[in-house]
């Protein structure tokens, strides 16, 4: 291959990567296993629509990615980000990336998700216009405006309910038309694994974060004390299930989400390891992979406790 062919063809894949780096790749999971927990919950009564499935998990990966570019944009437009920025935010400054770019980009994954939403409403119920604008408002709100909930201490509640809960919730009620105690209770490891991602985001940000005024809660609880909320979480999240199966909420084939547990504890150690920013890099990667193996193995042991009942 020519030598100009060999630089074009990397700088075509360096393209593909910046953009697709752009998404938080390692995020999107927190979208894609509530839909897929949702799903299999409802199995026990009704047939699975596929349409809706693949509707619903489609808008909710587009608003995730939308969200990430929202956070990419208004961190930019803050001066939060900069050439040194540690992870895979930062791609303004580091890859030229324009800025009014990358907020049209996520405004157009908007428009996609609200078409989607005009079909998963029109069938089951319109009552879903209204929930679904809601959780786009957050994912908007969520770093812009003039008071973003990222910036305060409950960017783990609104990202752990509104990407947690409530998309299992959507997803289970647009297959059976209701919304039972199971379902929440099941919701509820995803819930809180899900805050956990941006816990782990906001301990390794802690100081960066702290300079530039952020009162989160890593911030308030100061960085031992927010290791120990984070190993707390993962230790409720797993009792919790333990809990369901021995109350007869979930099939005893749930137990399967402690492969998932050496993720948390390598999570939990990444942190209290070490200091540097770039150095809790890959506890964070663990915290959203526990997040995503747990839940998948949660919908998996539901899956299989359907069949062999």
């Amino acid at each position: 291959m020519q030598p100009n062919l060999q630089r074009s063809a990397v700088e075509s894949n360096r393209g593909f990567q910046v953009w697709w780096q752009m998404t938080r790749p390692h995020t999107l999971t927190a979208s894609f296993v509530p839909v897929l927990l949702g799903t299999a919950l409802s199995l026990k009564y009704e047939k699975i629509h596929v349409g809706l499935f693949i509707a619903m998990l489609i808008a909710s990966l587009l608003i995730q990615a939308a969200t990430n570019m929202f956070n990419e944009y208004f961190d930019f437009k803050r001066g939060l980000d900069n050439e040194e920025s540690v992870g895979i935010g930062g791609t303004i400054v580091r890859d030229g990336i324009k800025p009014k770019t990358v907020l049209n980009l996520a405004f157009g994954f908007y428009g996609i998700a609200l078409l989607l939403g005009v079909y998963i409403c029109a069938n089951s119920s319109w009552w879903l216009a209204l929930v679904g604008l809601i959780c786009m408002a957050i994912g908007y709100f969520y770093t812009g405006g003039p008071f973003p909930i990222a910036y305060t201490p409950f960017g783990e509640i609104f990202s752990g309910f509104f990407m947690g809960m409530l998309i299992i919730l959507i997803s289970f009620f647009i297959q059976t038309g209701t919304v039972t105690s199971t379902s929440i209770l099941v919701s509820v490891p995803s819930m809180v694994l899900v805050g956990e991602i941006m816990l782990s985001n906001n301990i390794r940000d802690l100081d960066g974060d702290k300079k530039n005024g952020r009162k989160t809660v890593a911030i308030l609880l100061g960085k031992k004390r927010a290791i120990y909320l984070l190993a707390g979480m993962f230790t409720f999240s797993y009792l919790w299930v333990i809990a369901l199966i021995v109350a007869g909420v979930t099939p005893a084939w749930v137990a399967i989400v402690i492969i998932s547990a050496p993720k948390a504890i390598k999570a939990t150690k990444g942190f209290i390891e070490n200091t540097l920013p770039i150095q809790m890099a890959p506890a964070m990667k663990a915290t959203a992979q526990t997040n995503t193996i747990f839940g998948f193995l949660l919908a998996v042991g539901i899956f299989i406790g359907h069949f062999f009942s």
